[in-house]
Order: C-alpha cells, then sequence, then structure tokens
C-alpha cells in the first residue's frame, strides 16, 4: 500500500519518487546535467517486437492506469547507463522527454542486481504524462551496468539464477586529480601504490609538495568493483573512512571543489565524468601514457578499457532477443546516438 500512495503521488505531483529505499539509491540524485535527445537524433531500425502492453483503469482513481510492460523489458541499472536506457525508450516506445526521469527510474549498480537476481520489480517506474503506473509486480527482466563484483555474483548462483553478460558499447575506467595538479599521467604501478599507502606526497610523482589524498567509492558500486578487480589486481586497498566518496558526484566534487582537492585523486568512469556531472576543475589522467580516446578504447590499448553490459536471466528469450537487437547495427547506432563508444 505504501508503493501505490508513493507511486500515486509521483503520478499526481509529477515530482521524482522519494519512497523509502528508492530515493536514497535513485541515480537520478547523482545526475546534475540534462540527458536529452540530440539535435541530429535519428530513428533506428525497429519492427514493433518490443512494446509495452495494455494500460488498465486504476479502480477509484480517475485518469491513472496501471501499465503492463508486454513485450518491452523492465529495466534496472546503473547510474551510468541511465541515458541508454532513456534513448533505448525513444527507440521503442517514443516515449516525450519529460517522462524519462519517471520511467528510467535506475537504483545503482547493487540493487539493481539484487532486484535481477531476486526476482524483484522496478517499483517506482512511471509515464507521467499519461498518469501510468507500470506494474510494479513485473520483475526486473534486464540490468543495465557494469560488470558485478565477487559477492553479487555469488548471490546469483547462491539463488540458482544463471546470469548471462552481453558487453554493448565501451567506456574508460579514469583517475582525477585536480586542474591545478600538475600531473597528467600515472602508470598502472603508480596507482597500485597510491592505494596501498606507498604515497603520502605528489612530490615523488611529478607533482609539487602536496599532501595526496587517495579517495574511494563505497564496495558493491559499480566503479569500486572495477578499481578492485581491475586494477588493484588483488591488492588490498588501505582506505580511511573520511576519504570514501558515497556517490559518483561527490567523487567528482571532492577532487574539483573541496579544499583538499589540488591534492586529492579519484576514480569513476569518463561517460559518466564526460556527460553527466559538472566536472569543471578535474584532470583526466593518461595511464601509462595513453589517454582515454575513442580509438583507444576500441582498440583495447587504454589500460582500463570497460564495458558496459545487458544482463539477462538465462532462458529468457524475449529479452535474449532484445539484447541482440542491441547489439545489432541498429542497436549500436543507438548506443552511438546515447553518446556511448560503440563496439565497432
Amino acid at each position: 500500500m505504501k508503493q501505490l500512495l508513493c507511486l500515486l503521488l509521483c503520478c499526481m505531483l509529477l515530482v521524482l519518487p522519494a519512497c523509502a529505499e528508492e530515493a536514497s539509491v535513485n541515480s537520478w540524485s547523482q545526475i546534475n546535467q540534462a540527458v536529452s535527445k540530440g539535435a541530429d537524433w535519428q530513428q533506428a531500425d525497429t519492427d514493433g517486437s518490443f512494446h509495452l502492453g495494455e494500460k488498465k483503469p486504476l479502480a477509484g482513481y480517475e485518469n491513472l492506469y496501471i501499465g503492463d510492460w508486454g513485450t518491452y523489458p523492465s529495466m534496472d541499472g546503473s547510474t551510468v547507463c541511465v541515458p541508454m536506457a532513456m534513448e533505448l525508450a525513444r527507440q521503442w516506445l517514443g516515449l516525450e522527454e519529460g517522462d524519462m526521469n519517471g520511467f528510467v527510474n535506475f537504483s545503482t549498480t547493487p540493487y539493481a542486481y539484487d532486484r535481477l537476481t531476486q526476482g524483484k520489480s522496478n517499483p517506482l517506474a512511471t509515464i507521467k504524462s499519461q498518469g501510468v503506473m507500470m506494474d510494479d509486480t513485473h520483475p526486473i527482466d534486464l540490468v543495465l551496468a557494469t560488470y558485478p563484483n565477487a559477492d553479487e555474483r555469488q548471490a546469483a548462483a547462491d539463488a540458482g539464477v544463471e546470469l548471462v553478460y552481453v558487453p554493448f558499447c565501451y567506456d574508460a575506467f579514469v583517475f582525477m586529480v585536480n586542474e591545478k595538479n600538475p600531473v597528467t599521467s600515472l602508470t598502472a604501478q603508480q596507482i597500485r601504490q597510491i592505494y596501498t599507502g606507498q604515497y603520502s606526497s605528489w612530490k615523488a610523482l611529478g607533482g609539487e609538495s602536496q599532501k595526496l589524498y587517495a579517495y574511494q567509492r563505497p564496495h558493491g558500486s559499480g566503479s569500486q568493483t572495477a578499481m578492485e578487480e581491475m586494477v588493484m589486481q588483488g591488492l588490498e586497498l588501505q582506505a580511511e573512512e573520511n576519504y570514501i566518496s558515497i556517490g559518483m558526484d561527490a567523487a567528482v566534487r571532492q577532487i574539483g571543489n573541496y579544499d583538499n582537492g589540488i591534492g586529492a585523486i579519484g576514480y569513476s568512469y569518463l561517460y559518466y565524468v564526460n556527460k553527466l556531472v559538472e566536472s569543471s576543475g578535474i584532470r583526466v589522467l593518461a595511464i601509462n601514457g595513453i589517454a582515454p580516446t575513442t580509438e583507444n578504447l576500441q582498440s583495447g590499448i587504454y589500460p582500463y578499457t570497460v564495458n558496459y553490459y545487458a544482463v539477462y536471466r538465462k532462458g529468457d528469450s524475449n529479452t535474449e532477443a532484445f539484447v541482440n537487437w542491441l547489439i545489432s547495427d541498429a542497436g549500436q547506432l543507438a548506443v552511438r546516438q546515447a553518446g556511448y563508444v560503440p563496439l565497432r
């Protein structure tokens, strides 16, 4: 009943939901830049295979409806994949831009994987202009996200769920410093040494005699998983409680704006830094002298090249077909239009 009331308020007041768990983990709280359709947007080839079902009147409420998901997959995922889900809704459903922040209502990486593994729904998906609250009994079909960590993979195994991971684009896992820091490149070894506590000053790294503040993300976040598994490769990170960036936006602000920013280093995904958050005052470092350009991501020579994945439960043939479209030429056009680096 609380969820239903919250959804009703969402539709009637046309505001983002603020219910219990979702209020604290909603991806929109970590995005402060406009995400909209480009002026040169194109309609990719779609054949009508994926569409929403009939909407049914909500008993006792005028002009409010419960929406059926039909053949269109119910989604959740990482903050950095919100614009991708918006583009998919444009391509297949023709949704208005004003409906996107209700329909694409991601809960961030760990919560999204939990929902997929446990068969939970995304309870706050709405189409506000139509007064539609999507069926909150329908379990998540598809997660668009960074790769899960070991705990999340084990949780799926424990639940007896086999997940299929299909990469659909490239991005760069990047390290950021304040723009006033003269350092422009670090080696992979230097990064590992910084985060195992072997440096306390930028002096030995080609910078000034400035105290070094190494910021991290919480365990379970997509960027922390990449840091632990791809960068550190089994080495234990040295963490101080004061230098844990709770949100992706905080990781950027603490380097660009805070008092200790000139001595700070942190990490995120290039797409997020460039597209989704105000990032003035930030410099993205080259690694081993290699910058995270589109060409260097597609060739794989940037050391921390990553994919985002379309993840679904094995045996879900409808979602599998949707993902196959995403990695087709038409789907890759949608990937590019959303601002990501396509697979080809």
